[in-house]
């Protein structure tokens, strides 16, 4: 294995939250497009989303580059 167990369990858990943050960004589509939809607008999907995606992102990469303790 390259990595520790530990780290596995890590990488399964940083790229789960990046997929929800994706998974929260998503949607706001309207069926007439003569409605707008505030909801693209909201929290949700401009400040929370993208930051756990930046975070998610940072957080694999400081995974990737600590090194292991022997």
């Amino acid at each position: 294995m390259i990595f520790q167990k530990n780290k596995y369990i890590a990488l399964i858990l940083i790229i789960s939250f990046l997929t929800l943050g994706f998974i929260l960004m998503s949607g706001g589509s309207s069926t007439d497009p003569n409605v707008f939809n505030d909801q693209m607008f909201s929290f949700r999907r401009i400040t929370l989303a993208p930051l756990m995606i930046v975070g998610s992102y940072l957080s694999l990469i400081w995974l990737i580059l600590k090194k292991t303790s022997n």
